[in-house]
């Protein structure tokens, strides 16, 4: 990954409190773990920025490498990465996922 990119990546990680690295977009996701993530988002009311990594090579690799996690989506939170689809599915079905986000200062609306 060349500096560039780490920069880029940690630019997005930085300007938004949730960031979601994912295939596609929230509206249209590209893959089944990347719609997961937005509808689990979605349902405890969290504003959230995405990043379509279908649209950019180096940053597809790139977040990989940056977060040392092999999978896409990524979650990160005030500039923490939480983990991919699977850990966001555990936190959400355990009931963690709110009070983590709260615990962060993230807003949730009320759904």
């Amino acid at each position: 990954m060349t500096g560039s990119t780490a920069e880029r990546i940690q630019n997005e990680i930085s300007g938004s409190d949730v960031v979601l690295f994912m295939k596609g977009t929230p509206v249209f996701p590209q893959c089944g773990f990347s719609a997961a993530v937005v509808q689990i988002l979605t349902n405890v009311g969290v504003k959230f920025k995405s990043v379509d990594v279908l649209k950019d090579p180096e940053i597809r690799q790139g977040i990989k490498e940056f977060s040392n996690w092999p999978t896409i989506p990524q979650l990160y939170v005030k500039g923490e990465f939480v983990g991919g689809a699977d850990i966001i599915r555990e936190m959400f079905e355990g009931e963690e996922l709110e009070p983590f986000l709260a615990e962060r200062g993230v807003a949730l609306a009320n759904v």
